[in-house]
């Protein structure tokens, strides 16, 4: 457990001198101040740059098109992000050797994959709070008040998945040897995951339906129990991928 902690510290003190979590929440507070801005601002942009002649007509932006704004901008842009600050979470140790030292004076390799998840899980909980947080505000300031349904249990399903996208990275991190190779196997993953979303029988229990369905969730006919499976799925999954990455790493020559 001590080793588990003094590492943890060491990854902390390795993001905050590597800025990379301080750039993660600069970029998530801007995607979340972006959101209910966008959607605030497009359709006067739009009947600004209208051709002469044409009628462009638009809606009055709702706290709705808010949220649809900060789901699109984080479902996309912001899972890339998070996945291209990561890529290097153990691979780059794992090239330059760093990790032979502390490893020979005792440190347990259970404990380097579990402080790099922690603080790699932490640092995204962090950040998608801020943006979710900066959205809420602005959307409350610049919109009417509108019923908006299962908002927590949408976010918590983005959250989630970004956990999942974290866990199979650290694995495939165990493997790969270096960021190119952890990018390429968690984007074949992704791809699979399109694939098998094909399939209607199977598309309640994909990870995929966390992040693709998060507007029709706001919606006050949606049961939240049809979102379960995947949610339990994606659960099992990360937690699948975080023991193999134990269990690689183990056995894994430095």
């Amino acid at each position: 457990m001590k080793g588990y902690v003094a590492f943890l510290k060491k990854e902390w003190l390795e993001q905050l001198r590597t800025y990379r979590f301080f750039i993660l929440l600069t970029i998530f507070f801007i995607f979340g101040m972006m959101s209910p801005l966008t959607a605030k601002l497009t359709p006067l942009i739009l009947k600004n740059f209208a051709i002469e002649g044409m009628q462009i007509t638009m809606q009055d932006p709702t706290a709705m098109d808010s949220y649809m704004q900060f789901f699109k901008n984080n479902t996309s842009m912001g899972l890339i992000v998070l996945i291209l600050v990561f890529s290097g979470i153990l691979s780059s140790e794992l090239s330059k050797g760093t990790l032979i030292n502390i490893l020979t004076k005792g440190l347990s390799r259970n404990a380097v994959i579990l402080a790099k998840f922690t603080s790699a899980a932490a640092t995204w909980t962090v950040s998608l709070a801020l943006c979710f947080v900066t959205t809420y505000g602005y959307t409350v300031y610049l919109f009417k008040p509108q019923d908006i349904h299962h908002l927590w249990f949408a976010v918590l399903c983005l959250w989630l998945f970004g956990i999942f996208l974290l866990s199979l990275l650290l694995l495939v991190s165990t493997v790969g040897k270096n960021s190119y190779t952890s990018l390429l196997g968690v984007g074949a993953v992704v791809v699979l995951l399109f694939m098998v979303n094909m399939l209607p029988v199977l598309q309640k229990y994909n990870p995929l339906l966390l992040v693709s369905n998060n507007l029709g969730m706001l919606a006050a006919d949606y049961r939240i129990l049809d979102a379960m499976a995947s949610v339990g799925v994606t659960a099992g999954l990360s937690l699948l991928f975080l023991v193999g990455a134990v269990m690689i790493f183990r056995k894994k020559r430095i």
